[in-house]
């Protein structure tokens, strides 16, 4: 007998189609739940892949504000010894960077300076 004979048939609607339907039912779910797990997984994966960019992004901008503050820093130090270079060779220059070193000499040491 033919295939179209068995699904025209009471014993196929009654015993058969309903077995078939859960089979394809069962089918769907596992599917679904596949698609789920993969869901979940690629949402895992954003949010670590976010939290990674945070921190590196996070530890780019302080190292990037201590290079700043670095060059701040020696900025400031190169403009004072430019000008004190500067000033040494101004007139009296010579005078004025004797008296900005930072020495003590008893008064009975001599002090020799050479020309």
């Amino acid at each position: 007998m033919s295939k179209s004979f068995y699904k025209n048939s009471n014993f196929y609607k009654k015993y058969l189609a309903p077995v078939s339907i859960k089979r394809q039912n069962k089918q769907d779910d596992f599917v679904c739940l596949i698609f789920l797990i993969i869901k979940i997984c690629f949402s895992l994966l954003a949010i670590i892949s976010l939290i990674k960019l945070g921190y590196s992004s996070k530890v780019r901008l302080t190292r990037l504000r201590e290079i700043k503050d670095s060059f701040l820093y020696e900025k400031y130090r190169f403009n004072v010894l430019t000008n004190k270079f500067d000033d040494l060779f101004s007139s009296d220059g010579e005078q004025r960077f004797m008296k900005d070193q930072d020495q003590i000499i008893s008064r009975d040491i001599i002090r020799v300076i050479w020309r």
